[in-house]
């Protein structure tokens, strides 16, 4: 029998190809390079999505239009965005949620500490580990095959047309094919071929630690680029890039080990020096910026510094902080030159404006 859709990927992207291509009426096979407990590719560590609704929701408190949502991406994008894509995106948006609940995703309100959220953000129950599972669990019901641990290396094209993918020595045929296997993340060298050497004659990309799968290798992102005529659009160092802690593991550290309480106080680097305005915007449009800043700096490493007033009000790390009853005792625990350290932290104080503070209203 010849498969009608042929889904190449694990991860929420190919997952919702899939289990549309089935409930049109398609055979389908989905080839997942991860083993069962690690399928899901970056979705199982993510934790909500944002959506446009013009009235307030079950678990969203008030409304998110179209355009206030447009004007959101516009900014954190600095305006390289396209258009078109970008609002079918937002509008589709809207529908998104009635479709994830059929098939077994649950919603919950703003977590405790993700702030401003409530409005628009729908949280999933679980996490994205609990998504990643309600869909396979669908995709089993409605009769998707599932193959784990099957990388795609190539596939073959006829004058433009999908006609086969090679899983080692396999060669598997479909109907059609949607490619959903990940970026290249995973991938040191092309990152180290992307980044490059600073002024320092660093590589950065060699401490750069992968917060999510290590089965993004880009395999068959280079194949397409290489070996079929794909275009390359973009900058190849342009990504969703966070400050994670720098104790996180090399892979699939996931959400718990993103820093949080950048907005909440100074960030300064190896010379104990600020290198951005840690409060500028609203901090969940961007903390995605936190990663390539950090990754500019020498050694790519921030140091995150909060004072007692701060605790509790951001989501908690997975590891704790190093704490001191000084300045220079917690310059020294860091391996900072005190002295610039402490001017450092003085020059932000003086430059505070006087008033009560309230980090959910900003």
């Amino acid at each position: 029998m010849v498969i009608d859709v042929l889904v190449i990927g694990g991860g929420n992207a190919a997952l919702c190809a899939a289990l549309m291509a089935r409930e049109a009426g398609a055979s389908v096979l989905l080839l997942e390079a991860a083993p069962q407990a690690w399928r899901g590719g970056n979705s199982m560590h993510v934790r909500n999505l944002r959506c446009m609704h013009d009235a307030p929701q079950d678990v969203l408190v008030d409304a998110y239009p179209e355009e206030e949502f447009w004007q959101d991406l516009l900014k954190v994008t600095g305006g390289r965005t396209n258009e078109a894509l970008a609002r079918r995106v937002i509008r589709d948006s809207a529908t998104c949620r009635p479709w994830m609940r059929r098939h077994g995703v649950h919603f919950q309100p703003s977590l405790s500490g993700a702030l401003h959220t409530a409005r628009t953000n729908a949280f999933f129950m679980g996490g994205g580990k609990a998504l990643v599972n309600a869909y396979y669990r669908s995709a089993q019901h409605l009769g998707v095959q599932v193959r784990y641990e099957s990388p795609v290396q190539r596939i073959e094209m006829d004058n433009g047309r999908f006609v086969a993918a090679w899983v080692g020595d396999e060669r598997i045929t479909a109907r059609s094919c949607v490619l959903a296997a990940g970026g290249f993340e995973s991938n040191r060298d092309w990152l180290r071929q992307a980044w490059g050497q600073n002024a320092l004659g660093e590589w950065p990309a060699d401490n750069f630690l992968i917060r999510g799968t290590r089965f993004n290798t880009g395999v068959l992102l280079k194949h397409l680029l290489d070996d079929h005529g794909a275009d390359a659009i973009g900058d190849a160092t342009q990504a969703h890039m966070v400050a994670i802690d720098a104790r996180a593991p090399l892979y699939d550290g996931g959400i718990c080990t993103r820093i949080d309480c950048v907005s909440l106080g100074v960030v300064v680097n190896q010379a104990a020096q600020r290198f951005y305005d840690e409060g500028a915007g609203f901090w969940p449009k961007r903390y995605a910026i936190w990663g390539r800043l950090v990754a500019q700096q020498p050694g790519q490493i921030g140091y995150s510094i909060i004072d007692a007033k701060a605790v509790g009000r951001f989501m908690p790390p997975v590891f704790d902080g190093v704490r001191a009853d000084s300045l220079g005792d917690l310059a020294r625990q860091l391996g900072l030159d005190a002295p610039t350290f402490e001017a450092t932290v003085a020059a932000y104080n003086a430059a505070c404006r006087p008033g009560t503070f309230d980090h959910t209203r900003l």
